[in-house]
């Protein structure tokens, strides 16, 4: 993400042969050697670092325990500048997987299986991306990266999953990050992450029967990810202001707008039944490093059930990144995204937070969706 990266200087990538890509699982990695024996893949997308076009795709097979880095450039060997700047966000609809890649200012689009380029679709630094009755809804700060002011409103494209075009646009607050949609209404968190110290505070709410923004609802500071449980309520992570309000996560009522808050740090999160898996690395001012850590928290009865999801001492080594849960093994995944220079890391936890297996991955490993047989 680049408000993430900024920091870090653009350093030039040298060419993997597709044999070394190949070859992951079997030079630096402890695995079990006939995999999950289910016929699923994990999607890990790669941000890259940002102006180097890094970008990239990789996946886990369950049924073979095989691990293939940069399998985009594999399956589309003529795409001209491979998948892009900066990856952003990972979905899938329809049996198409959407790569949001913020640098390149476009969503790319390809087949769930095969990972064959479908097309694009351009907008400018697009940040994330949901799905509802046919069409994705993508997020857009609109301005250009790291507009100086921010003063610039983002939007909401509204895009046909069909033909790929962008069929109508709306405005929402400064800096949209994360969406979601429920009971009909679509929910935007606003960020204003380029307004330091002035960041928004309120999810915008849109009716998707019009697409017309319908209010906003203050919740917290500088918010990032929304996901949503099967009771419709909302869990929206928070940066807070890198000073005197702290990251926090946020139930929200939509029906009545009341929101409670978790005095818990969320840098990714995932949720599989009532269990909300979360990890984080927040910054501490006084140690001038990352503290790497993990929580779950029950959905339903709205409270944190554990403070620590893996082996501590393995996660401590670590700036985890992402997080994807197996909905039947209940195995974890946490990347870690290293240095955010070298190549980076994804684990697999057993369900009792012990590691099973880990490997490397491509650069900054940072979106992880788990998808079944198309």
């Amino acid at each position: 993400m680049f408000k993430k990266l900024l920091f870090f200087s653009a350093v030039s990538l040298a060419f993997a042969a597709c044999s070394d890509d190949h070859a992951a699982l079997t030079d630096d990695t402890d695995r079990p050697g006939t995999g999950s024996a289910l016929p699923e893949r994990l999607y890990v997308l790669c941000e890259g670092l940002m102006g180097a076009n890094q970008a990239s795709i990789d996946y886990y097979d369950f049924s073979t325990g095989s691990y293939l880095r940069n399998a985009y450039v594999e399956a589309n060997p003529n795409v001209v500048l491979e998948l892009g700047d900066v990856g952003n966000d990972l979905q899938c609809y329809g049996g198409s997987i959407w790569a949001v890649i913020n640098g390149s200012n476009k969503v790319e689009v390809m087949d769930a299986s095969t990972l064959i380029r479908r097309g694009q679709v351009d907008i400018p630094n697009c940040r994330c991306v949901a799905f509802d009755g046919g069409y994705a809804y993508v997020t857009s700060y609109a301005g250009p990266v790291n507009d100086a002011d921010g003063s610039q409103r983002g939007y909401v494209a509204k895009v046909d999953t069909a033909t790929l075009t962008v069929v109508d646009t709306l405005h929402v607050g400064r800096q949209p990050e994360g969406l979601a949609v429920a009971d009909g209404k679509l929910y935007v968190a606003n960020s204003g992450g380029y307004c330091m110290p002035a960041y928004e505070n309120t999810l915008s709410v849109i009716d998707l029967a019009d697409f017309r923004r319908r209010t906003t609802l203050p919740v917290a500071v500088n918010m990032q990810h929304i996901v949503v449980d099967t009771r419709g309520m909302l869990w929206v992570s928070a940066t807070g202001n890198y000073a005197d309000v702290a990251p926090s996560l946020c139930r929200v009522d939509p029906r009545s707008g009341q929101s409670t808050t978790f005095p818990i740090p969320v840098g990714s999160m995932t949720l599989q039944g009532d269990s909300l898996y979360i990890v984080s690395n927040e910054w501490d001012f006084t140690l001038n490093h990352g503290v790497p850590a993990s929580a779950i928290v029950n959905v339903e009865r709205g409270e944190i059930v554990s403070r620590q999801l893996v082996d501590a001492d393995i996660l401590a080594q670590t700036v985890p990144y992402g997080i994807a849960v197996h909905p039947r093994t209940h195995e974890i995944f946490i990347s870690d995204a290293g240095d955010y220079v070298s190549p980076g890391t994804l684990y697999c936890f057993q369900r009792d937070g012990q590691l099973a297996w880990k490997v490397r991955t491509g650069q900054i490993p940072g979106h992880l969706l788990m998808v079944g047989q198309q």
